[in-house]
């Protein structure tokens, strides 16, 4: 499954550059608000679901090669955070809902 159908399907909002998602593979995913956490169980390519929206997420995000983040709960990262995240080539998505459905709905997607 592609990140395109992900984000069609769980109807999230791309907050960085577009980019040919269709042609990103996530492998697997990782729900943690603790950054610690993530650095520790986070593997290369997975999506990470967290609620956390400051610049360390980005820090955390290109050193664990996530394939994205979803930032949930409506939490909305300052312009710089997306610019940083463009910058390092990390994808930051959006939704209103909170992260243990959103993680449901990506385990029914085949995403665990």
């Amino acid at each position: 499954m592609n990140l395109q159908t992900i984000i069609e399907q769980l109807e999230l909002t791309p907050l960085t550059q577009p980019r040919d998602f269709r042609g990103i593979q996530p492998r697997g995913g990782y729900a943690s608000d603790m950054l610690s956490c993530v650095m520790a169980g986070a593997q290369p390519g997975n999506i990470w679901i967290t609620l956390q929206a400051h610049i360390n997420v980005v820090a955390v995000a290109s050193l664990r090669e996530v394939s994205a983040v979803i930032i949930t709960e409506n939490a909305h990262p300052e312009p710089d955070v997306i610019a940083r995240a463009n910058e390092q080539g990390i994808i930051l998505l959006s939704t209103p809902e909170p992260s243990y459905p959103i993680a449901g709905k990506l385990w029914e997607m085949g995403i665990w």
